[in-house]
């Protein structure tokens, strides 16, 4: 019997090799409705990607956007749109389902 100590320890990050399993993560997260957990993705993504290229692609301190990613700082819309062309994605506007 495996001890859960000997578990690796599973990080999305590890599996977000290219642009359809981002875009694909995040509109599924984006979906639940949870502002906290599309802030957790998109920290999950940067970190995929490089926290420090995301940074300067977004025009953002690194410092500052590991607080805004990590929770401990509420980043505006703006920001939130920088880091997300800075991902090479977009939000879009699409009828509710269900």
């Amino acid at each position: 019997m495996v001890k859960i100590s000997e578990l690796k320890r599973f990080d999305m990050a590890e599996y977000l090799e290219d642009e359809q399993a981002i875009t694909e993560y995040l509109t599924i997260v984006l979906g639940e409705n949870d502002p906290v957990a599309f802030i957790a993705a998109l920290n999950t993504v940067a970190r995929a990607r490089g926290m420090s290229q995301i940074a300067k692609d977004a025009g953002v301190n690194r410092e500052s956007l590991y607080r805004y990613l990590n929770g401990s700082a509420s980043p505006h819309f703006d920001t939130i749109s920088r880091v997300l062309n800075a991902l090479g994605v977009q939000l879009a506007i699409v009828p509710k389902t269900g």
